[in-house]
């Protein structure tokens, strides 16, 4: 019997819609999901040429997505990271 493909959690999905509004090509957006036991990784992954839109100047996009993420997440009681990867 195949498992169902598990569908991103709510946070990954904010996430995912925030980089989407935030590149040039959203269709190269893609959000994987690990989750721990005490922590969930969400990994952004998004086209070469984007990869500074999501990160901003000095890291002041990337760390605006996270301290989203962060609020989000302390509400749900959970804990989250976002990894951006290149």
């Amino acid at each position: 019997m195949d498992q169902p493909v598990k569908a991103l959690s709510d946070l990954a999905q904010l996430i995912e819609i925030m980089a989407k509004s935030l590149v040039d090509r959203p269709e190269e957006v893609s959000i994987s999901e690990i989750v721990g036991e005490n922590t969930t990784v969400i990994e952004l992954k998004v086209a070469k040429d984007d990869i500074g839109k999501v990160i901003g100047r000095a890291g002041r996009t990337a760390r605006a997505l996270r301290t989203i993420l962060n609020g989000a997440s302390t509400k749900l009681k959970k804990r989250t990271v976002l990894e951006i990867i290149e």
